[in-house]
């Protein structure tokens, strides 16, 4: 995947408009939402952006161990 940078902002920072579709995207999956329900209240108030960010974080951990 050349051209994408990790970076503290948001993933694909040069395409918001894109990253805001996924984004939103993910949150209406159902995985997302399971997922989110596993979480303490205090997580659920989190941003979307974060919920999204460290749901695709976790996931990618998962697949990766």
């Amino acid at each position: 995947m050349a051209g994408i940078k990790a970076s503290s902002g948001a993933p694909f920072t040069g395409n918001t408009e894109n990253w805001n579709s996924l984004k939103c995207a993910i949150a209406a999956s159902s995985g997302f939402q399971r997922w989110l329900l596993e979480r303490d209240a205090q997580f659920q108030k989190l941003r979307l952006e974060e919920q999204v960010q460290r749901y695709l974080r976790e996931t990618l951990e998962t697949l990766a161990y």
